[in-house]
């Protein structure tokens, strides 16, 4: 079944504020003073990311294809698989999505944000953070995570009737990538998970704020499309 753009942008948009809610929401559990997960340790945020990013996949994938990633979707529009026309409005629903993802975090965990005085976990649970004070070493750090995605990624979902069927395997990639490359920056693998939720950040009132850190914000937009890209690209040579 053929979707018009609306709808595909709309479960773009949905698909998008899922996994910020989901993997956002288990890193604030995570880093918040006073939570149930309070230093439950980066194996939980791990999981929440990972299943953060399945079940919308699950959900939206015979929909919109459940890019949820302005990188999956500029790479794909690159190698000639997606309308160059559908990016902008693909990347602007993925980018509001992350937005109102986040905000629902901070809805949630308002009680606990104003508990909390580290002002970079705040920050954490919003976006990455240049851990290292190593723009060099975040961007190494997001192309290759978000290297590895991609072409997992579209390894496991070519050819298939029901793309749905290996999203399951995504889910646990995802999963993998947090625990082993989350140390140095976060990491993002997606620039909409970084870029809309440090906007809300900028934006919101917190008692112990901090800088939204806009000067690192480039690394995880630029670094994830590249990998991105030479993830897509690779890929066609084995067709």
């Amino acid at each position: 079944m053929h979707y018009t753009l609306f709808i595909r942008c709309l479960a773009e948009f949905i698909g998008t504020a899922i996994m910020v809610a989901l993997g956002n929401g288990s890193v604030a559990n995570v880093e918040l003073k006073g939570t149930k997960g309070y230093h439950g340790g980066w194996v939980l945020i791990g999981f929440g990311y990972g299943i953060g990013v399945m079940i919308p996949a699950l959900m939206f994938a015979t929909i919109s294809g459940a890019q949820i990633n302005p990188a999956m979707t500029i790479a794909q529009a690159v190698v000639g698989n997606f309308p160059w026309a559908e990016v902008l409005p693909y990347v602007i629903a993925q980018t509001l999505g992350a937005i109102v993802g986040q905000l629902t975090v901070v809805l949630a965990y308002k009680p606990y944000y104003d508990k909390t005085t580290d002002a970079e976990a705040i920050l954490g649970t919003f976006s990455t953070i240049d851990a290292a004070d190593s723009k060099l070493n975040g961007f190494l750090n997001e192309f290759i995570g978000t290297f590895l995605l991609v072409l997992g990624a579209v390894f496991m979902t070519a050819d298939k009737l029901d793309p749905r069927a290996d999203f399951l395997g995504l889910g646990f990639l995802v999963m993998c990538l947090v625990v082993s490359f989350g140390g140095p920056t976060g990491p993002a693998l997606n620039p909409a998970r970084d870029i809309g939720p440090r906007l809300l950040h900028a934006l919101w009132p917190f008692k112990y704020k901090g800088s939204s850190q806009f000067e690192y914000s480039w690394v995880p937009i630029v670094a994830p499309i590249a990998g991105a890209i030479a993830a897509t690209v690779l890929y066609q040579a084995f067709l």
